[in-house]
């Protein structure tokens, strides 16, 4: 039995894993810009790290950064995350990659080398609404700072006040979470998903 809650018991143990075991990097509610769905941090560090030369080209203009997330944002709600995920963004006269894909076993150095630039993070207690500054998700997903998975966990193990995902977690992403929010816009993530104690 879980001492608290078993939901923050379950948030903390998937985060630890993800932390602990694959690499994963602890992101912040205060980092993500609720106005275009994007972890700021993640994303620059990124593209410095990855591909520096293609970043400078913007740079000359000191409002380069506001530039790539309006060009970015723009891009996902036209396209959707996955397509950009694949075929990157151009914006003025640079090119970006948004995520190197796994090698395989025949691949080699440099190929390595790009998928370990990429930044998987994990993200608890996200205030992702401009609507409502108060409302959180319990657990976002990213990739180079662009947000795939969303994940509602729920306490089915609470005596007497219990919420399953089957029930309580569908209908709060039903109900409760408002697709205007750019967070929740359509292919704006991969998957949405919620899962309880059992």
């Amino acid at each position: 039995m879980f001492s608290k809650t078993n939901e923050e018991a379950l948030e903390s143990s998937i985060e630890k894993y993800l932390l602990d075991n694959h690499g994963y990097i602890k992101g912040h509610s205060k980092d993500f810009n609720k106005e275009y769905a994007i972890d700021e941090i993640r994303l620059f560090d990124f593209l410095e790290i990855s591909q520096k030369d293609e970043l400078e080209k913007l740079k000359r203009d000191s409002d380069y950064k506001q530039k790539i997330l309006y060009q970015l944002s723009k891009m996902i709600s036209k396209y959707g995350v996955l397509k950009i995920l694949k075929k990157g963004i151009s914006i003025a006269d640079a090119n970006f990659t948004l995520f190197y894909p796994a090698p395989l076993i025949s691949s080699g150095d440099e190929t390595r080398k790009k998928f370990s630039q990429n930044q998987f993070s994990v993200t608890r207690q996200l205030t992702y609404s401009t609507q409502n500054p108060s409302l959180e998700i319990d657990m976002v997903i990213f990739i180079n700072g662009l947000p795939i998975i969303t994940i509602e966990l729920k306490n089915s193990a609470m005596s007497g006040y219990g919420q399953t995902a089957k029930y309580h977690g569908i209908n709060q992403y039903k109900k409760d979470r408002d697709p205007k929010d750019r967070l929740l816009n359509f292919a704006r993530c991969l998957v949405h998903f919620t899962f309880d104690t059992n």
